[in-house]
């Protein structure tokens, strides 16, 4: 891949450092690897509940186009996918709450909601918009549901994953993708077409 996004990470004293190159030619424009979304879909239950409680986090966004991607801005995600991954302790719904499906923000415990709720916030405080961070539902490999953050970008989309602490392109992580929040409003979501799956059973 002509573009990469290259990331060395050092742990000194409790502090996260991020070293970051960003390696950007004109002619990667190609190797660039959007989702396809294919119309609109249920909003999950969860995310239903959590709108009506926090309206403002669910409405029309303004989509200027994917997010404009500097050293910046990639050093932020590493910084606060790590910070959140590393702070809040991963615990179920049930666990927490004695209920399925109730979406917050963490403070100490969180499931996979929860962290993507917190790291989106976050990096909307950094100045990305909220129609370029978008939670995602995905499948696990064991058929499991599982929540994660896209960050749409004009180098193509980025998973960040309370399951590892490695942003990677979403086509090079190992899950499905289900549906995900609309670009152009923050309370609709839409189907994703997972092109990846139907080539992978062809082979």
């Amino acid at each position: 891949m002509a573009e990469k996004l290259f990331g060395v990470w050092d742990y000194k004293a409790g502090v996260l450092v991020a070293v970051v190159s960003l390696a950007l030619t004109a002619s990667s424009a190609h190797s660039r690897s959007f989702m396809e979304v294919a119309g609109r879909t249920t909003q999950p239950v969860g995310h239903y509940e959590f709108c009506k409680n926090a309206p403002r986090e669910c409405r029309s966004t303004r989509n200027k186009g994917p997010h404009r991607l500097n050293r910046g801005d990639w050093q932020a995600m590493v910084s606060i996918n790590n910070q959140i991954n590393s702070t809040v302790i991963p615990k179920t719904d049930m666990q927490i709450w004695g209920r399925e499906e109730l979406w917050s923000y963490p403070t100490s415990v969180g499931d996979c909601e929860d962290f993507v709720l917190l790291k989106r916030h976050m990096l909307m405080q950094r100045g990305i918009e909220a129609s370029n961070l978008l939670i995602t539902v995905v499948r696990q490999r064991n058929g499991e549901g599982h929540a994660v953050l896209t960050v749409r970008t004009d180098h193509g989309d980025f998973i960040l994953d309370n399951l590892t602490s490695e942003i990677k392109a979403w086509e090079d992580t190992p899950y499905t993708f289900l549906k995900r929040q609309s670009s152009k409003h923050a309370g609709r979501w839409v189907n994703i077409s997972d092109h990846r799956m139907s080539v992978a059973s062809v082979r």
